[in-house]
């Protein structure tokens, strides 16, 4: 009998570039792809810091759409 749940499959990770809020206290961090020129922490406005952390993708690659032809 075959016990798994979706809960147990888990998600390729993909090491990606991050901003993590530089204050010990502050646990906020932004992917780079939408963190602004001049990032500040979301939450406490302190610096941020360049750093790696591994996640799983988002949203889904664009797919060629198929030209109809008539």
């Amino acid at each position: 009998m075959d016990l798994s749940t979706d809960a147990e499959i888990k998600p390729e990770l993909l090491p990606t570039k991050i901003y993590k809020c530089k204050s010990p206290d502050c646990k906020a961090w932004v992917r780079e792809e939408f963190a602004t020129e001049q990032q500040s922490c979301p939450i406490c406005k302190g610096p941020m810091l360049r750093s790696i952390r591994h996640l799983p993708p988002i949203g889904k690659p664009k797919k060629k759409r198929a030209s109809k032809s008539k």
